[in-house]
């Protein structure tokens, strides 16, 4: 008898501190930006974050950001989902809360694909949402003509870049990003997915540019939140951009 409630004492407090290390582990946010941008772009929504207790990594995409200095035409969307994957396996991450922004969709969809077992959940910000088989160009083919327009030497130069300005800024990406499409293998995968659309003050959600791919992620009976904020919530409305990642951790 004595033995037995050794053994059911020893069970309970093994239970007991496993829930306690449990309850002390820190949300691990990955955070992927957007397309033309860079990690820095993040660095309130991160500090904001880290405020409230969270661990947050901000890869920077390869040719982009700081990593500018390797830019070339041939960079394509798995060489930025592998710095993702890489990023996540060197540092030994787990439970990981992966989000992505604008393109960074293409690419968290591709990372969880990859390594399904260290995601926790997705957050999709404003992003796309490709289904297999499908690239920016063929999700926003009404727009491709503009991408088109902006290559120059396989390297995509929106309007918005100017010379001369003082870093950091948005440079010059790939078109190959654009142009590859995501192969899908894992599609049984169940994790956990959120969709924000940022919708701007006063304006009609169901017109706005990423509207569509909302509507993606609602028919697939994924949560879908609106945030008031320009297509950049992590300039025009940070703090509630953070606390909506926050809250939905």
């Amino acid at each position: 008898m004595i033995h037995r409630l050794i053994l059911l004492l020893l069970v309970f407090m093994t239970i007991s501190l496993s829930c306690v290390k449990h309850s002390f582990e820190k949300p691990v946010f990955v955070i992927v930006h957007g397309a033309w941008g860079g990690s820095w772009a993040f660095k309130k929504v991160d500090s904001l974050l880290s405020e409230k207790g969270c661990i947050v990594y901000r890869p920077q995409l390869t040719g982009l950001g700081e990593r500018v200095h390797l830019a070339n035409a041939q960079i394509g969307l798995q060489t930025h989902i592998n710095d993702v994957v890489n990023t996540i396996l060197f540092e030994d991450l787990h439970d990981v809360i992966l989000v992505g922004h604008s393109y960074g969709g293409m690419v968290i969809t591709g990372v969880a694909d990859s390594i399904p077992d260290r995601i926790n959940k997705l957050i999709y910000v404003d992003a796309f949402l490709p289904d297999s088989g499908e690239s920016v160009m063929s999700i926003f083919a009404n727009k491709d003509n503009y991408y088109y327009s902006l290559d120059s030497n396989g390297f995509m130069f929106p309007q918005w870049l100017k010379p001369g300005k003082s870093l950091p800024h948005d440079v010059p990406q790939p078109i190959k990003t654009f142009r590859d499409t995501l192969s899908i293998k894992h599609r049984g995968t169940n994790i956990p997915t959120l969709y924000i659309l940022t919708v701007d003050k006063g304006a009609d959600a169901s017109k706005d540019e990423f509207a569509s791919q909302a509507s993606r992620a609602d028919e697939k009976g994924w949560k879908v939140l609106h945030l008031q904020a320009d297509h950049n919530p992590q300039w025009s409305a940070p703090g509630e951009f953070a606390n909506m990642l926050y809250e939905n951790r």
